[in-house]
């Protein structure tokens, strides 16, 4: 019934997007890239891009469509169906694009946006490092100013799409003797001389997209390509947690939704002890549950949308996005977990693509910040908010028939 809401142009957008990730996306792919027979698939790349499918948000001017969360979001979620690493291939333009369409100047916007969103250029966030996770500022990658040009030397790992990346967006420490805020500078780093890319994971799951551990050793980066301004790093990465998280968010609704209706579909054709399953309680009522988890993270996902697309960054939309990517992520690995319990042995093989999706979501909750780092994020800016100003509400605490037995309310 959330369709009732959508836009023309919405619904129009969602049966594109279905229908590119019915189309134009092989079964063979998708087992190739779990068998890592393929580690990165740059024709999917370029597909989206003919598709028009790629950075939404951004003008027309550099190759969007001018759009905004709102859309892309129900794009997103049908691209999720196909599994996490395909999502999350879709995701780095919008993610990388953020950084250049906020804070890049028409110059780099023209070398790198648009080429990025006709997909001439493939991408990379080059974020975390062995060292340092969620930990923003444990940063160890170093970048120096030498006369013209900047000079990195570091280490990345885990960096989706590092394998078939044309262009880096890379975090690094320009203010050695600096640890706050400012001690971080944000640079697009091309596949050069000194930049090595290595596939040493044995992932899990989210297989195929090109996850690597990237070198920078004395790489020249001209001095034009820092986005932003110098030691301003902080702040480019606190935009970029809005389309890290959304986009983590919006995807693993497609991966809940794709293991909700398979394992629905089963329980309505197998039968046990006389009957289809999903004549059952054990089985209906996890049927039962993933819908209603699904459906109200659909919506916190979407009002999340709306909220970003009419405001700009805030505490408050942090603390929307870290709530969106937390619940959105915990219930596909929830969903696929009943999925698969609700199918049995079967689900466990891959005679059903269940158990992938289950390896997949299982990333979810890590990545763009572990979920337990969202959790700090919401507390914190809910604490700011409520106690930042009084309250318009009804007071509530005075309802109780000894409110004002102010010597029994001891706080220290």
């Amino acid at each position: 019934m959330s369709e009732l809401l959508l836009t023309q142009t919405q619904i129009n957008l969602q049966a594109e997007a279905r229908r590119f990730a019915r189309e134009n996306v092989s079964r063979q792919l998708l087992i190739d890239m779990d068998l890592e027979k393929i580690n990165y698939p740059r024709q999917y790349i370029e597909q989206l891009a003919n598709h028009h499918l790629l950075g939404l948000r951004f003008p027309a001017e550099w190759g969007g469509r001018g759009l905004g969360w709102s859309e892309e979001v129900l794009a997103l979620e049908e691209i999720g169906v196909l599994g996490a690493s395909l999502a999350c291939l879709y995701s780095l333009p919008s993610i990388v694009g953020e950084a250049l369409h906020i804070f890049g100047t028409s110059e780099q916007k023209e070398k790198y946006l648009q080429p990025i969103l006709a997909g001439n250029l493939a991408v990379a966030e080059a974020l975390t490092e062995p060292r340092g996770g969620s930990d923003f500022f444990g940063a160890t990658a170093t970048v120096k100013r030498e006369d013209d040009f900047y000079l990195l030397n570091g280490q990345k790992r885990f960096i989706v799409g590092a394998e078939g990346a044309d262009v880096f967006l890379v975090y690094a420490r320009s203010d050695q003797g600096n640890t706050g805020h400012k001690s971080i500078s944000t640079l697009l780093v091309e596949r050069s001389e000194g930049v090595e890319v290595q596939h040493v994971y044995g992932l899990m799951g989210t297989r195929g997209g090109g996850t690597g551990r990237v070198y920078f050793k004395d790489v020249k980066v001209p001095l034009v390509n820092l986005i932003g301004k110098e030691h301003g790093g902080y702040e480019i990465f606190n935009q970029m947690m809005i389309p890290e998280r959304m986009t983590s968010a919006a995807g693993a609704l497609g991966l809940a939704r794709a293991a909700l209706e398979i394992c629905a579909r089963y329980a309505d054709r197998r039968k046990a002890f006389g009957q289809r399953i999903r004549e059952f309680e054990g089985v209906s009522f996890k049927i039962a549950d993933s819908l209603t988890l699904l459906d109200a993270a659909r919506a916190l996902v979407r009002q999340t949308a709306l909220e970003i697309d009419a405001a700009s960054n805030s505490g408050y939309i942090r603390r929307k996005v870290s709530e969106a990517k937390k619940f959105a992520t915990e219930t596909a690995w929830t969903v696929v977990n009943h999925a698969m319990q609700i199918m049995g042995g079967i689900g466990y093989t891959n005679v059903y693509p269940i158990e992938r999706l289950l390896r997949d979501a299982r990333l979810m909750t890590i990545w763009t910040g572990t979920n337990e780092i969202m959790d700090l994020v919401i507390q914190h800016e809910y604490f700011r908010e409520l106690l930042s100003s009084p309250s318009s509400s009804r007071d509530v605490e005075t309802d109780a028939l000894h409110a004002y037995a102010e010597a029994e309310k001891i706080y220290e």
